[in-house]
């Protein structure tokens, strides 16, 4: 519940068929520790279900989406015009997110109220990231959950993963077919 503006959805659940750094897809979500929560925001190329940018913080607040878009931003580049896809969140409604986006020249798309499956690719990923490695273990600190992800998305995800959706290639290789074509 807030007042800031919604933008439409863009994106419309059309998470295939799409070229590298096309169309970004965001979420965040909350990691137990023996501290409190960390929050984790992450930002994903649709086209290859690459993760190319993340931050966490004990805090979900604007700066969280924000630091995770300045991290895609600076390791892509993307080219104007870039659909950036998230959930009607009061962190990416902010005046603040709503400036990047607009300084990076990209397109804002919401999900409708409430429809979690207008983002499906971002909800599969964190249920990928927590069943197959979060609810595993348990982290008695925000500093060794931080690094235990980054290693686990770095690591394992983006180089080694296999995807039924990318023709069983994990992404950073789908991403190298996608560039190569």
């Amino acid at each position: 519940n807030h007042n800031k503006p919604v933008a439409p959805n863009v994106l419309n659940r059309r998470f295939d068929g799409w070229q590298v750094n096309e169309a970004w897809v965001g979420d965040i979500t909350y990691v137990e520790t023996g501290e409190g929560w960390l929050y984790l925001a992450c930002i994903m190329d649709l086209a290859s279900r690459r993760i190319v940018g993340w931050s966490m913080s004990e805090r979900m607040q604007a700066d969280l989406v924000c630091q995770a878009l300045k991290s895609a931003y600076g390791l892509r580049k993307p080219s104007e015009g870039l659909l950036m896809h998230t959930d009607r969140g009061s962190q990416y409604a902010s005046d603040r997110h709503r400036q990047l986006l607009k300084s990076y020249k990209m397109i804002q798309s919401m999900s409708r109220r409430g429809n979690c499956w207008d983002n499906a690719a971002m909800e599969s990923f964190f249920k990928t990231l927590k069943v197959e490695r979060i609810y595993l273990l348990r982290y008695e600190t925000r500093d060794l959950a931080k690094l235990d992800i980054v290693d686990w998305i770095e690591g394992f995800y983006n180089q080694k993963r296999l995807h039924s959706s990318i023709d069983y290639k994990a992404p950073v290789d789908a991403e190298s077919s996608l560039l190569a074509a």
